[in-house]
């Protein structure tokens, strides 16, 4: 194993950001490779404590020469991000400085090639470190981008062209569901990673051998150790399964069972009053059109100072809110419908 560390250039004198890449050298140059990252959104730990779980077990398979792929991971890809506070409070999924999201502006490349990366040496920090991640990843087989909801089930989002030969990668990790995806209109790091290769040869492509996924690991509170190993080890088997690393003792994962959701169906259910939420519903429960999901205390005490919430239609519960505090028109959860919603969004479902 090899580690290195990056430094990012700040905008004003004196500032650079810095973080860690382990690299593991492969003996076989036609397998596949792989790159992890985990807290772009730098406040999604489930990922991090994950890859902290991984690493011994790639260190031991590489000692016994059993990585056959090259694999480039990146536990804390985003140390702008990490850096953030305000009045104390960890701000991770914005930068406080562009107030753009972290997971979105990624350049979006034609081709899989680095030398149509755009000019940021004066496009500020954030963009230099979205110029650098793509760098790291782009040519590799395999790309995780690992992250967390607010309160969730485990869930992958997969481009259309992915799947179903996928199918064995979430099945590897033992995530609840998939979400299906085909446009990406404001740059997000999976759409980087897969974008490139739309309109390629398809010997360029290799749908069948690629993996690009943005990974869902619960909720923002699912740190701990029993976790971080179940999320290890599938994201081993998801390697071993695929080729990157050689390990007979590891079964290749079977068919997925679990739910397969366009993402035309997910139902981002907006708060009609702003107050305190008191959830029916938790994630994984699934519930029929009309069912109450959450009644929000708009006035305490006073009559009618309640509004409840139904379900537009039939399915399960994917996320919810993990703060109780709401303002109207801010989202409650994400249920994930048996059909198209009415208010369906072909993009990224938040900021």
């Amino acid at each position: 194993m090899q580690k290195t560390i990056e430094r990012i250039a700040g905008d004003s004198e004196g500032v650079t950001y810095e973080f860690p890449i382990f690299r593991f050298e492969g003996t076989d140059k036609a397998a596949p490779t792989a790159c992890l990252q985990a807290a772009l959104h730098a406040g999604e730990l489930p990922g991090v404590v994950a890859i902290d779980a991984l690493m011994p077990m790639l260190t031991k398979a590489e000692a016994e020469g059993r990585v056959r792929g090259a694999i480039t991971v990146v536990p804390w890809a985003n140390p702008i991000g990490r850096a953030q506070y305000h009045f104390g409070e960890h701000q991770g999924r914005f930068n406080l400085g562009t107030r753009t999201n972290f997971n979105r502006a990624f350049p979006l490349l034609a081709a899989p090639d680095a030398k149509l990366l755009p000019d940021v040496s004066l496009g500020g920090a954030d963009r230099r470190l979205k110029n650098r991640l793509v760098q790291l990843s782009l040519g590799n087989d395999i790309v995780l981008d690992l992250h967390c909801d607010d309160e969730g089930l485990a869930y992958l989002y997969i481009h259309t062209s992915l799947w179903p030969h996928m199918a064995d990668c979430a099945a590897a990790m033992g995530v609840d569901a998939v979400l299906l995806w085909s446009e990406d209109n404001s740059g997000t790091f999976e759409g980087a990673s897969i974008m490139p290769y739309q309109n390629v040869p398809a010997s360029v492509a290799r749908f069948d051998r690629r993996v690009a996924t943005t990974v869902e690991y619960r909720g923002m509170l699912d740190v701990d150790g029993a976790l971080a190993a179940s999320d290890a080890a599938g994201l081993y088997r998801l390697l071993v399964t695929r080729g990157v690393i050689q390990d007979p003792s590891v079964p290749k994962a079977g068919n997925f069972t679990g739910a397969v959701v366009p993402l035309e169906n997910i139902e981002m259910m907006p708060s009609p009053r702003a107050g305190a939420i008191l959830y029916d519903v938790k994630p994984g429960d699934r519930v029929a059109k009309g069912d109450r999901l959450a009644t929000i205390v708009h006035a305490p005490g006073e009559l009618d100072g309640r509004t409840e919430v139904f379900a537009p239609q039939s399915g399960f519960i994917l996320t919810r809110r993990a703060r109780r505090i709401v303002r109207a028109g801010e989202d409650l959860l994400k249920l994930a419908g048996d059909k198209k919603s009415d208010d369906a969004r072909s993009g990224t479902l938040e900021d």
